[in-house]
């Protein structure tokens, strides 16, 4: 699932779906609560631990810990593999990811029904929507702390959907090639603190990092169930407006491509168009076989979450 989210187009939550852990995944997540993370947190009092216990079960807290823990390995590990990739071929990289998602698009749109007035409106509101945004939200919202919660929020929000990814989301909103970069920055500077180097740089990555899992956080209690809560009352119309959104982001791979070339002193080149068409091939067909031989598209039925 880790390595999924730290990539577009391919979402953790259609992995959980493939291995079978999705609808448990989706009880855990929104089993936490409040009262229940004030339940464990108040447990190390002597008359409170047996709340804490009942609470750190209803969550499935084992499982979510286990689990979060592979997620986050993966996550560390691909992210500053593309985090080099987007600073050394960007074309190759951002090629790869154009390929992931419009093959993502279009393997899902082939289970979403867009046959009512009600879902083509919200289909065109969720490409304009991603469209307009993917072109202009990293100069708009800049990379201040505020913005990093919000994008943990909504980040988040693609775990209880397979195939909405939520790196997909992050470059819809401009925040991608920022928080793989501070990503890797933070554990290149823990571990130069273990080895005896300074703190100051852990600090300054370390509250991006802090703010990202705080937006999360928040995002659990909010963006999450409200996609449930559209999900449960116009399931359809939702699944057009996010499927849309993943054909509007195809507008951010080549945007930031051109935007790269130019920080790189490079052009757009007939040469540079291959490399990303190549590179869209190969994303596309590693979706279009994980389609095949999973069903990754079938987001209506098993998946609907009540």
């Amino acid at each position: 699932m880790g390595a999924a989210d730290a990539v577009p187009g391919v979402s953790g939550g259609t992995i959980a779906l493939v291995t079978g852990i999705y609808e448990r995944l989706i009880v855990a997540i929104t089993a936490v609560s409040p009262a229940r993370i004030y339940a464990v947190l108040t447990g190390i009092l002597p008359d409170r631990r047996a709340d804490a216990i009942e609470a750190l079960r209803a969550v499935d807290a084992g499982f979510l810990v286990v689990l979060g823990a592979g997620i986050a390995t993966a996550i560390v590990t691909i992210t500053r593999v593309v985090h080099i990739g987007i600073q050394t071929v960007p074309v190759v990289t951002f090629g790869f990811f154009f390929g992931l998602i419009a093959a993502s698009a279009w393997v899902l749109f082939s289970e979403v029904a867009v046959d009512t007035p009600a879902r083509v409106g919200a289909a065109i509101a969720g490409f304009v929507f991603a469209f307009v945004v993917s072109g202009r939200a990293a100069a708009t919202l800049g990379t201040g702390l505020p913005v990093t919660v919000v994008a943990g929020a909504v980040a988040v929000s693609a775990m209880i959907l397979p195939g909405v990814s939520g790196s997909l989301l992050l470059i819809i909103l401009g925040q991608y090639e920022y928080m793989t970069g501070t990503l890797s920055s933070f554990v290149d500077a823990l571990l130069a603190l273990v080895t005896g180097g300074p703190i100051a740089p852990l600090r300054e990555h370390g509250a991006v990092v802090v703010a990202f899992l705080l937006g999360a956080v928040v995002g659990l209690f909010t963006v999450a169930h409200a996609v449930r809560w559209a999900l449960a009352r116009a399931r359809a119309a939702t699944l057009a407006f996010l499927v849309a959104l993943i054909v509007g982001a195809l507008r951010a791979p080549v945007a930031r491509t051109g935007t790269q070339l130019a920080e790189l002193g490079r052009t757009w080149t007939p040469t540079a168009v291959a490399a990303f068409s190549a590179a869209a091939v190969v994303g596309a067909l590693l979706v279009v076989l994980l389609d095949r031989y999973t069903g990754i598209a079938e987001i209506d039925g098993e998946t609907r979450p009540d």
